[in-house]
């Protein structure tokens, strides 16, 4: 699928993704600024959740609760690893047994230790307001 959004849009996209996606693990690829944080913002909005969403870049997990405090997604950005053994110092491969999303920033930077049903969310910078984006739901 392929869609031509503009930031303020982003809401849309986050609907269609949470409608036609068959995996609760998104990997976002995209140059910076290209709007990955933006469509992870609209996305947990979108779940519902009560927290608000900033990139993880320092801490590399956040995560985000419904209102009565279970955890909807956990959000990770690995631009600042240098090595996956980072990731599984984190414990990441715990994450995929959980029934929260993960939203994934900088996946390449794991690419070993992704899912295998992982969904690869792919954001193309047009112009200061214009992006598109491009995911297989399965």
């Amino acid at each position: 699928m392929n869609i031509s959004f503009s930031l303020h849009e982003a809401d849309k996209v986050a609907e269609v993704l949470l409608k036609t996606v068959t995996s609760k693990t998104l990997c976002f690829y995209g140059d910076m600024g290209a709007g990955k944080t933006t469509l992870i913002q609209a996305l947990v909005k979108h779940l519902g959740a009560v927290d608000t969403v900033h990139s993880p870049t320092f801490g590399l997990v956040h995560e985000y609760h419904d209102p009565q405090g279970m955890v909807l997604a956990y959000h990770f950005d690995f631009y600042r690893l240098h090595h996956e053994n980072e990731a599984l110092d984190l414990g990441i491969e715990e994450y995929w047994d959980t029934n929260a999303w993960v939203l994934i920033e900088w996946p390449q930077n794991i690419a070993s230790l992704l899912p295998q049903e992982a969904v690869s969310v792919h954001l193309h910078f047009i112009d200061e307001t214009t992006r598109t984006v491009e995911f297989n739901p399965d």
